[in-house]
């Protein structure tokens, strides 16, 4: 890559802003993959910008006491969702806290994908994505997707009136036909709750 296109590589990230995430084919324009490569790895050398994975950099601001400011974990995976065109939805411990049946922030977030198996670390928090099949990422609604995935993680035994109540009051807003469809390619246990919430809706 010649001087002035690293050069314009170097002001594009800039211009971007601190606390955003760059990617190799944001600079496309700019030359090969090789040298947009080489060129982002020797900002990562000169402490410009951090690699947080393959292919995954971030222009970062610091703190002088805390360091780097990552920005969120959620926007960093809908990030890299978007430059893969790949679906995502939170799973295990995170999916739970999302809707609120766990209070414990957790430090390890899982999502499920059709785009690539990896993992981000972000000082002391780590995003995973794990490779799963078209039907754990058919869900239509947002919310019931979530729903099947907390469900999954907390298991049948764990079910009682309270966390019940918690589902339903999130699903309030579900539209319907999606709630329908959702609970149509979740396990039959699962199912069963969506179907209920769904008629206590109606």
């Amino acid at each position: 890559m010649s001087a002035s296109a690293s050069s314009r590589l170097l002001s594009q990230i800039v211009n971007n802003g601190k606390g955003k995430l760059v990617f190799p084919a944001d600079f496309i324009a700019l030359g090969s993959n090789e040298s947009i490569r080489k060129a982002l790895s020797q900002l990562v050398k000169d402490r410009i910008l951090v690699r947080l994975g393959q292919g995954i950099y971030l222009f970062p601001e610091f703190d002088p006491e805390l360091g780097i400011l990552y920005p969120s974990p959620e926007e960093i995976a809908e990030s890299i969702a978007r430059r893969d065109k790949a679906r995502i939805i939170p799973t295990g411990a995170y999916a739970l806290y999302k809707l609120k049946l766990s209070e414990q922030v957790p430090m390890k977030l899982a999502y499920l994908t059709d785009g690539v198996r990896r993992t981000i670390k972000l000082g002391e928090n780590t995003i995973t994505f794990t490779i799963t099949t078209p039907k754990r990422l058919a869900a239509r609604g947002k919310v019931s997707g979530l729903v099947i995935q907390a469900l999954l993680a907390l298991g049948k035994k764990q079910l009682d009136e309270k966390i019940i109540k918690k589902i339903s009051k999130a699903l309030a807003n579900e539209d319907d036909d999606m709630l329908r469809h959702d609970a149509g390619i979740a396990p039959a246990w699962v199912a069963s709750i969506l179907l209920s919430i769904l008629k206590n809706k109606s």
